[in-house]
């Protein structure tokens, strides 16, 4: 499952998302010249950190920027989040924290809502190492974050709505 990736031009203004970063603003996009060829660069200001980052405008597919999520797309989120057949082999916390690692990388919310659920499931049997800890809480930023900007709701009530989720499983 992927995100949709329809819309691959952006203006300035949209919000944008960069894979393991979270959501941007596209704050301006820039012509600069690099090795003599005049490239056009989208500047995202990511919105947690407000770190800027420059985008070749011609990359910006293949670096995995893609505009954030739709109301369905939410909804899958939340049916992955719900998931409870989730087995553990019996990996060292090192291999599975690179596994883990890879799928934020991807950039898509569906396997960053994986990692996040099979880390709050984890969590549940046995105690977390820190670097999973703080994975986790990387997660569920990335999610919260973009899910709160799509629906234009508090980070605090998509947070709670998420908190629910593995509440009541």
């Amino acid at each position: 499952m992927q995100a949709r990736t329809d819309k691959q031009t952006f203006k300035v203004g949209d919000k944008a998302v960069y894979p393991a970063q979270g959501v941007a603003e596209v704050i301006s996009i820039e012509e600069k010249d690099i090795a003599g060829n005049r490239l056009k660069f989208y500047v995202l200001r990511i919105l947690d950190t407000n770190r800027k980052i420059m985008v070749p405008v011609a990359n910006a597919k293949s670096v995995g920027l893609r505009p954030p999520i739709c109301e369905n797309e939410i909804e899958e989120i939340f049916a992955i989040l719900r998931e409870r057949t989730i087995a553990f082999d019996n990996q060292t916390w090192n291999r599975r924290y690179r596994g883990f690692m890879d799928k934020i990388k991807t950039g898509s919310v569906f396997d960053v809502a994986e990692v996040m659920r099979d880390l709050y499931r984890l969590k549940a049997e046995k105690s977390l190492s820190f670097g999973e800890r703080r994975m986790l809480e990387t997660a569920r930023a990335l999610i919260v974050k973009e899910i709160a900007v799509t629906r234009d709701k508090s980070e605090e009530n998509i947070q709670a709505e998420i908190e629910e989720i593995f509440g009541t499983n």
